[in-house]
This record gives structure tokens, sequence and C-alpha cells, in this order.
């Protein structure tokens, strides 16, 4: 008898096949066990929850599609002592063909099955019996017998069930049971074949929970794999148990695990039957953690009941513990046995453990701190101070979650109404920054105005209230009023060394730069000028660099060069970033890039999400100057994902800019005009002009790459105007080449040299970085009325050392130059540099800027290679009906009407269109659709 088991049938089913995950060998070691000739009867056993039961189900499903007739029965423990009430389970339904065996047989059988009434045959009649009445109904087809939960089958029926399963020997009948390991049962199954059912590797295990809990938290994931083993119903159970916050990594785990009911049905017997000294012993091992005999001896000395580790036999003996001799500790044989001990014990054993431990560990602070906080229940000072000492020491290693727990049991204990506020600020605080926990931040601020309404003014609580502003549907406006208010009116005393007043001045950096309106530095550089003995440099610094980096100066940006390289030893989480921002605009992100992408992944295991999300952002946008897009597509997507699910919907922004960036840079102009337009529709009435000027950019990119050069001149002439570089204005150090240029392409000349004199005079733009050093050298080529001239300057820009570190900038540099030395009439001159920026964009995927390029390489008399002629064969049937409407003289705005679509998509794909047909421009339509084939 032979059948096919699928593992994966129904897999996505949680708790039933989706357990059946990373069970493929497993399977077909069973299903080669029963084939005939090798075999005919398994016995199937493993620990509690591996999956045993999941297997039967499998195998007998296969079994029964292939046409076999299988027959079941499961072991209850109310039936132990009902004779033959397994038998019954497996036997009913062949009591159609009971009229096939001979009458003693037959009788025998009725009895045993409560059809018929007498005296109880004999054992050995109803074994024949049994057997005789399998072997007519394997006459008729398969027979497959399985019987799940061995040890709760009742005597009788498993004294058959031992009598058939040595006699299935040539007939095509098969027996399948399973049962738990080392547990007893009446069935004997000495010298029968059978088959240890393994936990899942890690591997499976980890599929298995990504499959059945795809949201669940990197930490918490990895956590819940440690402790299930690759037991599959742990892994399937335990995330049930724990609350939406804790799966998501915004509120602390238990240091057990609580169970399910099923697992705790499964491991809790055997707990129950311990001594009591035994589980005082191992509950205060499950409580330690540490398996540390010395602490567990000391421990026990300490509590209530006369313990000694001599208790701990009964549960080596049970196998439930073992103690390791190097070094000397004692281990659970499976986590899952610890969290039944905990879920066994009831509170007061539980406060009573906890303080045993905290009384002997008097040299560990931070453990001593945890088993007095959950030990203690009236309010007490001494232990809520060491709970807030603790949380920093957490915190400080980055681990904001376990620091919330800390301040927020602290806070709990505190005596004082007014500490008690505090300690929950500053848990509200270390949400709202570093995890995204916005509705427990704002739940804990409402708790620490109950407590104290005068600590609402604190600089913790602001702080995190202008996070809940900004993230809301608040404005700018409000949230730098709350912010300036409470540094103005803390008792800080303005100490340079208070981390509170320090990340509220960087808070209030950001909320300044976000608002690109000088007014609203001011508050800022008055708070920053108190501060004592002295500002912290990069307050300084980054106010300049990324605040106004237009006027930054030579002596700030070698400050910013020390602060970059410093960056590479640090390990502070927000630090990184905030060097990271201030390096942003004068192009030294580069310096920061390793430990930016540690921090994305400390983010992508449960690290501090809003610097996960600040990393993302910083590494999108060095990655989009180096050409790097794909990545940049990549992380902007992270980026996104960890906005929406972590609530920080003030920084999606930051990726719609980065997205848009790529989309207009490849000539995907409609999904570029569209990122842009979401940008400002969301930033625009909350006063945040940063993004609303980031989305102008993009627009104008967007614009130029559709060769509509005087919308570009409109959009970034809103972010600063033609011949002006207002302060404060960060932007405006990107975005005054596509001024420029837009601005010459469409006979502005008078507003490009302004701008260009202003770029020189007024800013220090060029110094920032050879990038924008380099585009204002060719800013200033643009302006220059002297062909000559221009194409010197033109060439001086394009020998900058290393210039090939910006593909996109120098590719578009070169395509300015070309275009100049063609309308000079310099047509050998020009091919080099056109040639040289058709190429980037090819390799960057640039279409648009591509189209360009080639149209004045045509325009300059170069033949195109008959590999570059294009055939129409990439031609979408989108773009087949416009070329085809173009062809007969509509406009784009007519063709776009007709489709339903906008003229902008017209013109980009038409654009597109002209390389693939290899012409230049509208007027050879007709021709080249005349030469595609029909």
């Amino acid at each position: 008898m032979r059948f096919v088991v699928d593992s994966s049938r129904d897999s996505a089913r949680p708790g039933s096949a989706a357990s059946l995950v990373g069970r493929e060998r497993d399977l077909d070691r069973i299903r080669a066990l029963l084939d005939w000739p090798t075999g005919g009867t398994l016995l199937l056993s493993g620990e509690p929850g591996v999956g045993k039961s999941a297997v039967l189900d499998a195998v007998a499903g296969a079994a029964a599609r292939d046409g076999a007739r299988v027959l079941r029965a499961v072991g209850a423990e109310f039936e132990v002592d009902v004779a033959y009430s397994a038998l019954n389970q497996v036997l009913l339904p062949l009591h159609g063909i009971l009229d096939r065996l001979a009458a003693p047989s037959r009788e025998a059988l009725g009895f045993a099955l409560g059809f018929g009434a007498g005296p109880a045959p004999e054992r050995l009649v109803v074994c024949n019996a049994a057997l005789a009445l399998l072997r007519s109904a394997a006459e008729d087809g398969p027979v497959l017998l399985v019987v799940d939960d061995l040890p709760w089958v009742d005597r009788a029926s498993a004294s058959v069930f031992g009598f058939l399963a040595r006699r299935l020997s040539g007939i095509p009948v098969r027996f399948l049971a399973a049962s738990r390991t080392g547990v007893d049962s009446f069935f004997d199954g000495n010298g029968l074949p059978s088959y240890d059912l393994p936990a899942l590797d890690r591997e499976a295990a980890a599929r298995l929970v990504d499959l059945c809990f795809p949201d669940l938290a990197q930490p918490v994931r990895r956590r819940l794999l440690e402790d299930a083993q690759g037991n599959p119903l742990a892994l399937l159970e335990l995330p049930e148990a724990l609350r939406a916050d804790q799966r998501r990594a915004r509120e602390v785990l238990p240091a057990v695990l609580p169970l399910g009911e099923r697992l705790r049905s499964l491991f809790a017997t055997r707990v129950r039957s311990l001594p009591a000294a035994t589980r005082t012993l191992l509950l205060l091992a499950a409580l330690d953690d540490t398996g540390d005999l010395g602490v567990l001896s000391a421990a026990a000395s300490a509590t209530d009941r006369d313990a000694d580790l001599g208790d701990l036999d009964a549960a080596e003996v049970d196998g439930l513990v073992r103690v390791e001799d190097s070094p000397r500790r004692l281990v659970f044989r499976h986590p899952l046995i610890k969290s039944a001990v905990v879920g066994e014990a009831t509170s007061s054993a539980r406060r009573a453990a906890h303080r045993a431990l905290a009384g002997v560990l008097a040299d560990k602070p931070e453990r001593r701190a945890w088993h007095l906080g959950e030990a203690t229940l009236q309010p007490d000072e001494e232990v809520a101070l060491l709970l807030e000492r603790t949380a920093r020491r957490i915190q400080g290693r980055g681990d904001a979650v376990a620091a919330i727990a800390a301040l927020t049991r602290a806070a709990d204990l505190s005596p004082r109404d007014s500490d008690r506020a505090r300690r929950l600020a500053e848990a509200a605080y270390v949400g709202a920054e570093a995890i995204g926990a916005l509705s427990s931040a704002s739940a804990l601020l409402e708790d620490a105005w109950r407590a104290d309404p005068r600590h609402g003014a604190s600089l913790r609580s602001a702080t995190a209230a202008v996070q809940l502003v900004l993230n809301s549907d608040g404005d700018l406006a409000t949230a730098h009023r709350l912010l300036v208010g409470a540094i103005e009116d803390g008792d800080h005393g303005f100490d340079a060394e208070d981390p509170a007043l320090i990340d509220a001045l960087h808070f209030l950096l950001l909320l300044c730069n976000y608002g690109a309106r000088e007014e609203l530095w001011v508050p800022y550089y008055a708070a920053v000028a108190k501060l004592r003995p002295a500002p912290p440099p990069l307050l300084l610094v980054a106010a300049r660099t990324w605040g106004d980096p237009s006027h930054a100066d030579a002596a700030t940006l070698r400050e910013l060069d020390e602060i970059v390289a410093d960056a590479a030893n640090e390990t502070d989480p927000a630090r990184i970033v905030r060097v990271g921002t201030a390096a942003l605009y004068p192009d030294r992100l580069a310096g920061v890039r390793e430990v930016a992408w540690r921090l994305v992944r400390q983010g992508r295991d449960g690290g501090a999400v809003r610097r996960h999300i600040g990393a993302l952002l910083h590494l999108c946008l060095e990655d989009y100057h180096r050409g790097n897009w794909d990545s940049v597509l990549e992380l902007s997507v992270e980026g996104l994902t960890q906005c929406a699910e972590s609530g920080y919907t003030v920084c999606t922004w930051f990726f719609q800019y980065t997205k848009g960036l790529v989309s207009a840079s490849r000539g995907d102009t409609e999904t570029a005009h569209a990122l842009a337009e979401a940008m400002i529709n969301w930033a625009a009435p909350r006063g945040i002009r940063e993004s609303v000027h980031c989305a102008q950019h993009v627009h104008a990119l967007a614009d130029i790459a559709d060769g509509d050069f005087d919308a570009a001149f409109g959009r970034v002439t809103a972010i600063s105007p033609a011949g002006e570089f207002p302060p404060y204005v960060a932007h405006a150090s990107w975005v005054f080449f596509e001024l420029v240029e837009a601005a010459v392409r469409t006979d502005r000349r008078e507003a490009a040299v302004a701008h260009v004199r202003a770029l020189r005079e007024e800013t220090g733009i060029a110094g920032l970085s050879p990038r924008l050093s380099l585009l204002a050298d060719a800013a200033e080529a643009l302006v220059t009325k002297d062909d000559a001239e221009a194409a010197r300057l033109f060439a001086g820009t394009l020998a900058v050392a290393d210039a090939e570190r910006w593909p996109f900038t120098v590719a578009r540099v070169r395509l300015a130059q070309g275009e100049r030395l063609r309308r000079a009439r310099a047509l050998s001159d020009c091919k080099a540099p056109l040639t040289a920026a058709l190429k980037t964009f090819e390799q960057l995927g640039s279409t648009t800027w591509a189209v360009r390029a080639r149209k004045e390489l045509r325009a300059a008399g170069r033949v195109m290679p008959h590999g570059e002629v294009g055939t129409g064969a990439g031609l979408t049937a989108q773009e087949r009906e416009i070329a085809e409407l173009a062809a007969t003289g509509l406009t784009n705005k007519q063709i776009a009407e007709r489709l339903f679509i906008s003229h902008r998509t017209v013109g980009a794909h038409l654009y597109q269109i002209y390389p693939k047909l290899g012409i230049a421009s509208r007027v050879a339509l007709r021709d080249a659709l005349r030469r595609l084939a029909p």
C-alpha cells in the first residue's frame, strides 16, 4: 500500500497543516516505514506539542485520497477505564460487514463493540475476530488504522491493537499509532518499528512563524524561536498569549513567556505532581534564568520553605531539568517547562521568589532592581530609584522597550506624585522618540498630568507631546510654540550636561528646519547661547549646515568634518542620526554610511524605530547621488513601511521625496509628480515648508525630464526666487542648477545671471562639497555669453577629482556641455561629452535624459550604430497607440483626452517611443511606423 503525503496541502491553515511546515523528510520517512513489503506497523513518538497529531492527520488524509479506508481512534482520559472504547472507534465504521464473519467471531466483536449482550468473550477471541474483520475489509481496498494518544487507550483496546500490530504482514492493512515520549501506556510496543518525531529545525520553525504571524517584530520573533525550540504548538500558541504591543515589540516581554491553554495542559501536569519544595526550587530557577547553582542555593535558603538543592532530584529524575558540570548550572530540558512552572505558581509564591532572589543579588544591581520591582507591592522610593537608574543603563544599550517597562514600574512604586509624573513623562518620551509607541506615549502623558499637572511643562513631557502633535493633525507652529515654552520655562538652568535639555534643543532644531522660516530660529539660538558651560558643538554646527547650508562658512565645515570623523566609533543611535543630518546638505553622508547601516540592521532587529527611519533616509540620499537607484527604491519602501507601522507619519515624506527623485531621474514623471503632490498636500497645511521645498524639487526635476522648462522654473523659484538665497531655506542649496538651467532654456538669461551672481557672492554653496562646486561651475558656464569661455569653464568643471562618484550629476553637466558646444557649432567637440552622458543615462535607466542626449548627437551629425536604430519591437500596446495617434498630427492634449490619461504621461511615453523607433522627433513617426511589421 503506497500513498503520497503532501505536506503543503492546506498549509495556510494555522494550527493544522500549517504545523507541517518543515515535515517533508519526516513524512517521507514515515511513508517508507509503512510501505509494503518493508513494514505494516509504525509507532510514532515525540514531545508534547511536537506535531504528532498533525502528522497523523496528514498521513491519514493522504491515504484517504489514494483510496484507502482510514479507521481512526483517539485515546481519551475519561474513557481509559471503559473496556474496548478505543476499539469501538476504530471498528464501528465496519459494522456493516460484520455479517461476513463466522458466528463466534461476529458475536465476540458485537459484544466488544457494544452491540450484543452475554458473557464477556476471551480477549484472544476478540483479537482474532478483529483481525478477521480487517482482512475482510481489506478485500475491498487498502485499510489504514490510525490511533492517537496511545497512553489514554483503555487496557482491553490496547491489547487488541498490540495483537493486530504484529499480524498485518501480507495483507493491505497498516497500523500507525502515536504516543508522548516517556509516558507509560497499556500498549506493548516492544519490538515494533518506531519513529521519534523531532522538533522543527531553526529554518522550518522560522518559516512556520512567518507564515502564521508575518507581522511579528523581529526581537519578539527571535525570542519566540528560542523559547519554542522548534515545538510547533508553542510556535503557534505563544504569540497568541502575548498582547498586541508585545507582539510589535512596543512592550517588554515577560521574563518567562506565558503558555496558552493547550500548552499549559501538556506541560503543567508533570509540574503539579512534584513535591512543594521541588516546585519552589524550580520557580527560583525559572525566575533567575541564569541557572547559577550558588544563587539558587542561597535564594532557596531565604525562602519560607525548607528547601535545598537536594529537592531538585525529583525534577531531574522526571527529566524536567538537568545539572551541567561545566559551568555547574541548572538547565531546563525545555523553556516551556519554565513557563509551566511560573504559570502554576501563585502570585504570592512568585513575589516571594523574586524577593529571595533580590536578597542574594546585591552585586548585580540591574537584576536586583528587576526582582525588587516584581516583589514590591507598596510605593517604595528606594526600589523606584533603582529601577529608574536601571532604565537609563538599559536605554544606553539601545533597549528602549525594557527601559520603558522599568520607568513605568518605577513610576508605579513612586511615593511622591512629582516623581511619578517625572518617570511617566520619561517613559512617554522614550516611547515616542525611540520605538514609535505613540498611543501608549499619549496614555503615559495623560497619567503624568493626572499625577502632577505642573509636570506637564517638563522637557520630557513637552518633547513627547510635540512628537504626538507632529504625527497627528497638528501643525508645526503649535509644536514649535509648545517646545519653546517648555525650554524657556524649565528649571534646568540651561545646563549643557542635562540630557533632557539637549534632546529638546535637537528636536527644536528639527522643527526650525522643517519650518524653513528665519523667525523660528530666533528662540533656538537664544536658548543655545544660554547653555553653560558651553553649547555642544553639534548643536551649533547642525544649525548652520542643515538649517542654513547656503551660508555655512569654512570654519563650520571643518568642525563638521571632525564630528563626522568621530562618528565612526559612535554607539549612541540618536547622535549617529544627528551627525548624519548635519552632514546631509554638505554631502558628507558617506562618512556616516557604515554607522547608518548599523542602525538599519539594529532597527530590523527591533531597535529604535525613529533612528532606523533617519538612517534609511541618509542611506537613500547618499545612494541617490552615487547612482545606486535600485537600492534607493528598496530602502524607501522599507522606510515607508516603518513609518506606516510605527505611526511616524511625519517622516513619510522623507521617502516620498527619495522615491520621487529616482522616478523623475528615470523619466517616470507621472509617478514623480504624484509623489510630490502627496508631499505638498500633507505638508502645506501643517506649515512644514521643508517638505514642500523637497516636493518642488521633485516636480522641477520631472518637468525638466519632460522638457517643460517653464514649469520647472516656476517650481524652483517657489523655493528661492531667482537671484536670492533666503536664510534658513536649506533646500535652495540643492536646486540652484535646476533654476539656472530652466532660466537659460526659457530665455530668462537675466534671472539666470542674477542667480549665479548671488550663488558666488552671497553664499558658500560651492564650498560645501565637490559635487556642489561642480554644479556651481556648470551653472556659471551656462550663463556665460562667450562660447569659448563657456567651453573652458565646462572643461574645468568636469576635471574635479572623483567626479564619477556622482554619475547623474556629471551626466547632466556633460549633457549641458554638449548642448552648448553643439549650439556653438563645435560639432566635433560636442560628441564626446554627449556620448559619455548618453552612456551614463542608459546605465542609470534615465530614459528621457537619454533621449535628449541622442537627439543632440543626431543633430551633431552622429550616425547611430545599427544596434541603436529602433525597430519598434519594444513598444507596449499603449505606446503603439500613442505613437499612431501622434503620427496623425494630434497634440499631446488631444491624445490624452482620447486615452483618458494626462498630457504629461503622453509626453513621457513619446520620449520613450522615439529611441525605440530610432527617431529623434515627432515628424518622423509616420515613416517609422510604416516600417514596422503589421
